[in-house]
């Protein structure tokens, strides 16, 4: 792969169709050895005749926007007659899910969180400026170094470059919007930045809170009814929230994709804010 030969070490993550996993640079001097992740998935999956198509255009968008540094930079790509294989940039902490759940990084540390989820939005302005809209912005998709500082956002199998798009049930069921889950709008096409503002949303509460305020945004979901019924329930329902941040919450989930906040409003409030806790 461009003059450079690799190792497979160990997986660092396992799909239905394909596996991620660590790679020695085997070029890399001994004493400072280099790494990268090498995304190995299957060309043609059957039932799905459009597979290898859409593999081409995760690549093609990954490669539009994998120059920024908040981006998972894509090194590489070559294929057999079964595989593709993406050379990536090695993240060696995790995601961001692990930093939020397992290690509690974030408890309490709003400076923390003001960095990190400033590095976010910056990432994902970015691909929005390029035409690129990820469809799975959760902490999943976000890698890590070691101590949380720094952040990478990754996997855009979903991404697309339509800025308005038909294909409903796209990301996952705790990010995904409701206009993109498609029931409660009629299975209207939808605007896809819109819909990735909302999964920075609940990710920002992850991040906060160490939970989800809903499982999934549809009628027969508890949490997502609270939120349509109740004008005050980010403050009284997301454990230990500010009200200032509660009150960002309000203008980030709208029903109305469009009342939505851009990525620079969301940029500034996130700024302004004191504390993103409740005072005990």
């Amino acid at each position: 792969l461009r003059g450079n030969t690799y190792e497979l070490q160990k997986p660092l993550g396992e799909g239905a169709y394909g596996v991620v996993y660590r790679a020695l640079m085997l070029e890399s001097p001994p004493d400072a050895p280099e790494y990268r992740a090498i995304k190995v998935v299957r060309k043609h999956i059957p039932g799905r005749p459009d597979s290898y198509a859409r593999l081409k255009r995760e690549m093609e968008l990954h490669r539009a926007v994998s120059a920024h540094p908040g981006v998972v930079t894509l090194h590489d790509a070559a294929e057999s007659d079964e595989f593709v294989f993406m050379v990536l940039e090695y993240c060696d902490g995790g995601d961001l899910f692990d930093k939020i759940i397992e290690d509690g990084m974030f408890d309490g540390n709003d400076e923390l969180i003001k960095k990190v989820f400033i590095k976010i939005l910056d990432a994902v302005e970015y691909c929005h400026e390029s035409g690129v809209f990820h469809r799975d912005l959760k902490p999943e998709n976000i890698l890590c170094n070691k101590d949380g500082s720094e952040v990478r956002l990754a996997d855009f199998g979903l991404a697309t470059n339509q800025t308005r798009s038909v294909s409903h049930g796209c990301g996952t069921e705790f990010y995904i919007s409701p206009e993109c889950v498609g029931k409660l709008y009629s299975y209207a096409p939808y605007h896809t930045a819109p819909a990735d503002i909302w999964s920075l949303g609940v990710i920002l509460i992850n991040m906060i809170s160490d939970c989800a305020p809903w499982s999934r945004p549809t009628l027969r979901d508890a949490g997502f009814c609270g939120f349509l019924e109740d004008p005050f329930f980010f403050y009284r329902a997301i454990p230990g929230v500010s009200r200032a941040a509660a009150d960002l919450f309000d203008r980030i989930f709208h029903t109305n994709p469009l009342a939505r906040l851009s990525i620079p409003e969301i940029r500034e409030a996130v700024l302004q804010i004191d504390t993103f806790f409740k005072e005990p």
